[in-house]
């Protein structure tokens, strides 16, 4: 059956351009070779397709019934093929990735939300989570974390511009307390705090100004390991939260939250997607970080 096809194949192309020379170099075998393939069809099927002449080849009247019906076929069966190998090359896969929950919401999903109708075969696996995740032992892809948290040994892609903290209240919460001043005051308010889950500890506060370094251990009334659920702690007025600065940009600019020690809150390294240098990238995930490659 195979070689039914590949004669009526080799018996297309000869038809098509009336010519055992180009037809051999079309299909990268000998004009002899290719004359061979023809008379073993011509033997099988009893009859004669091709008249050969030492200047031309011309369709015989089987050969013209013949070609008629076998050229459409093996046009569409090579355009079939073409597509085969595209969805060969087509981005595909499963891709794992650990990261917190802040660029997890703003930078991962809006870019997959770009991506993924692009690629219907890619599957993107995201594990939030607030340790330092060694991607290598668990098996995920890549991570997502800030700049100055990578290991030397990674490929490090920057995801984000510079990032700021923030300090903010709600006004109800300002209403009973007067605003800090300088993060010494922190000792004196209620604050809330997230423990990261791996390492088991509270975060520590982090300042600076004029090349002065301060770290806050602050007074915790609400303790937990979701941003986002400390940040509707601070709009219900428990107490203050230190966060992401584009993440309360908004509800700020809106008024539901009041931000605080401003001057104290330089920029610093944005979030980086890493990944082992000894991995050789699939087709799925390069396209994915160029997806997610910060170009401001």
């Amino acid at each position: 059956m195979a070689e039914d096809l590949n004669d009526l194949a080799a018996f297309a192309v000869v038809a098509e351009v009336r010519s055992f020379t180009k037809g051999a170099a079309m299909l990268n075998v000998s004009p002899s070779a290719l004359s061979q393939t023809i008379g073993k069809l011509e033997k099988r099927l009893g009859v004669r397709l091709l008249a050969r002449t030492t200047r031309s080849v011309a369709l015989t009247e089987a050969g013209e019934r013949l070609f008629k019906v076998v050229q459409p076929r093996v046009g569409e069966i090579e355009a079939e093929l073409s597509l085969l190998k595209t969805l060969r090359e087509r981005p595909s896969g499963t891709i794992r990735i650990t990261t917190s929950e802040h660029p997890a919401l703003t930078i991962l999903e809006p870019a997959l939300a770009r991506l993924m109708p692009l690629y219907p075969d890619i599957l993107v696996e995201v594990s939030i989570d607030y340790g330092l995740t060694d991607i290598v032992a668990d098996r995920f892809d890549a991570g997502i974390r800030l700049g100055e948290h990578l290991a030397q040994d990674m490929i490090a892609v920057p995801i984000s511009p510079p990032l700021r903290m923030a300090v903010v209240g709600s006004p109800a919460y300002f209403a009973r307390h007067p605003p800090p001043e300088t993060p010494d005051d922190l000792h004196a308010h209620r604050c809330i705090n997230i423990r990261f889950p791996r390492l088991g500890n509270l975060a520590l506060w982090e300042f600076e100004k004029g090349g002065r370094v301060v770290n806050v251990k602050v007074n915790a009334v609400f303790v937990n390991n979701s941003m986002h659920l400390g940040l509707a702690a601070a709009k219900d007025g428990i107490g203050l939260a230190w966060t992401s600065a584009d993440l309360v940009r908004p509800m700020v600019q809106q008024g539901a939250l009041i931000q605080v020690l401003e001057d104290w809150c330089p920029s610093f390294a944005g979030y980086h997607l890493y990944y082992p240098s000894r991995v050789h990238p699939s087709p799925a995930f390069t396209v994915l970080v160029d997806a997610l490659r910060y170009r401001g």
